[in-house]
């Protein structure tokens, strides 16, 4: 006699995208970069030269507030197919340039954009913080290494009108 065994009990396609919706939801909201343009600063007898980038990346909470942020793209061979390690130094930009409208409740520190500086674990990131005391959205532009990051840093803020309370999520 045979006995039969339960069938193991497995996700319906409707739970599973349930639940991969909830985890995109969930997920940081991180902008992406346009490129405006870029500079050369050193020429590079093989492969693209040495340069700085500007790109352009909106607030993905805050509609009104554009970033711009200037860095260094490393050329040569090693540039040209993605394995330069580009150099720490960035600044950044914020400024209001249309009607602030918030998209929901903002935490007290976010990071709002993320981009490769490496093919091995190097970031540059932007990170939003709330100053409620003078109504102003702050942004830091620094970057990471997974052993060793760059205190090599810029900053700057967006004054909010003072008609215009912060929403901070506590």
């Amino acid at each position: 006699m045979r006995v039969q065994r339960p069938m193991p009990r497995t996700l319906s396609a409707t739970a599973a995208t349930a639940i991969l919706l909830a985890a995109i939801c969930a997920a940081p909201t991180r902008a992406a970069a346009e490129t405006l343009g870029a500079v050369d600063t050193a020429f590079q007898l093989l492969g693209p030269d040495h340069k700085v980038v500007v790109e352009v990346f909106d607030d993905p909470r805050v509609a009104g507030v554009s970033c711009y942020l200037s860095r260094a793209k490393t050329g040569g061979i090693k540039g040209a197919i993605g394995l330069a390690e580009d150099k720490s130094e960035s600044s950044v930009a914020c400024r209001q340039v249309g009607p602030l409208t918030f998209r929901g409740a903002l935490p007290p520190q976010e990071e709002v954009f993320t981009e490769r500086a490496s093919v091995f674990f190097k970031h540059v990131r932007v990170v939003r913080m709330v100053d409620v005391k003078r109504n102003a959205l702050v942004y830091l532009v620094y970057s990471d290494r997974l052993v060793d990051g760059s205190p090599t840093n810029s900053v700057t803020a967006v004054a909010v009108p003072g008609n215009q309370p912060l929403p901070v999520r506590r």
